[in-house]
């Protein structure tokens, strides 16, 4: 069997990193990204970098990190709106953007860990969204081509793993990293927690181990929150806001 199991972050991507390449992030705002790996590649140093990711993490913090070193070249994502450096890159014209539809974006992933080279979808029509692709009408409903999406690296973030690479995502984490998994040439998770091969239960493992080349217990993470929304506290006796 082959060794999955690295003992560090920079261990775990070594040898695979190479200036221009193409890498896809999971996460979804801060929830479920793999922070460990992140902050491997920034000490890498490893540039003009396409991500794939739904976002690009917030300022200094996330993929920000990357972009703060002007690591990033390109992203193709469907939502940037909390991060204001990314805004200045985009209006500078130092960053290339790829707008998708979120939905558009999970599909074109899972579409190219599938093998299917593209797939027809209404999301877009008529929009700036569909300039330059082709368009086909079925049933008498006008559809767009969208291309699949893979990735020279998938880099992913999962709750438990065991040493073959199976993988178990908790919650809102369950969000673009199991289709990434799948989608990478070559894939490295980090983990919370790594068990003994046999502890996960069969029917709950969300990725199996096939799609995992190496695996990572991630050495600490910081689990904030994007944007804090609250409501005034009331007092309990007279309801009085504070």
């Amino acid at each position: 069997m082959v060794d999955k199991v690295k003992k560090d972050a920079v261990e775990a991507l070594a040898g695979l990193l190479f200036d221009g390449m193409t890498i896809m992030a999971g996460g979804f705002g801060l929830c479920g990204i793999p922070e460990n790996l992140i902050a491997a590649i920034r000490e890498a140093g490893t540039k003009d970098l396409t991500v794939i990711s739904n976002n690009c993490g917030v300022d200094g913090f996330g993929l920000g990190i990357l972009l703060e070193n002007r690591q990033i070249k390109k992203m193709v994502s469907s939502y940037v709106g909390e991060n204001k450096l990314f805004e200045q890159l985009y209006l500078s014209g130092e960053l290339e953007l790829e707008f998708n539809p979120q939905g558009t974006l999970a599909e074109r992933i899972r579409a190219g860990g599938a093998g299917i080279p593209a797939f027809f979808t209404r999301t877009g029509y008529g929009t700036l969204v569909a300039e330059g692709k082709e368009v086909r009408e079925f049933d008498g409903e006008m559809y767009v081509m969208e291309r699949g999406l893979t990735a020279d690296l998938a880099i992913v973030k999962a709750w438990k793993g065991d040493a073959e690479g199976n993988l178990i995502y908790r919650k809102t984490a369950r969000n673009f990293n199991p289709m990434m998994a799948t989608a990478g040439r070559k894939t490295v998770v980090e983990v919370e927690q790594l068990v003994e091969i046999g502890a996960l239960d069969k029917d709950a493992i969300h990725t199996p181990g096939i799609y995992v080349d190496f695996i990572v217990t991630g050495a600490r993470f910081e689990k904030r929150i994007e944007r804090v929304t609250t409501r005034p506290k009331e007092t309990a006796a007279a309801g009085v806001e504070v």
